[in-house]
């Protein structure tokens, strides 16, 4: 299995989550928050690779650095957290078999969830 978790973007996620840098949304909500491909393919242009891969917490190091295809499983929308997105990495992490993605999203959505009360 070629992706792995990618610890800098769970540092970046966890300074965000202590800045109260969080959107508190449901489940079902990521499908309609995330970015349109256009608009993110602008946000890389804009900001770069390092800072998209930031946002990803998994990545794939047989892939070129400079295309999303080294990248998956985002948690939010390059400006804040989204504790729907890490649910949603969550199970799609655990349902492909990759432990330590899914392991560190439920830290994260332990202490999104902590933060909020």
């Amino acid at each position: 299995m070629s992706t792995t978790l990618n610890k800098q973007a769970v540092k970046h996620a966890r300074q965000l989550i202590k800045a109260g840098k969080v959107v508190r949304d449901e489940r079902d909500a990521w499908s309609s928050d995330q970015l349109a491909a256009k608009e993110e393919t602008n946000w890389v242009q804009k900001h770069g690779w390092d800072e998209y891969a930031d946002w990803h917490l998994g990545i794939d190091r047989k892939e070129s650095p400079d295309t999303k295809g080294r990248y998956s499983f985002p948690m939010g929308d390059y400006k804040k957290v989204h504790r729907c997105a890490v649910i949603s990495l969550e199970s799609r992490a655990a349902q492909n078999d990759h432990k330590d993605i899914a392991k560190a999203a439920k830290k994260l959505l332990t202490m999104i969830d902590k933060k909020s009360k």
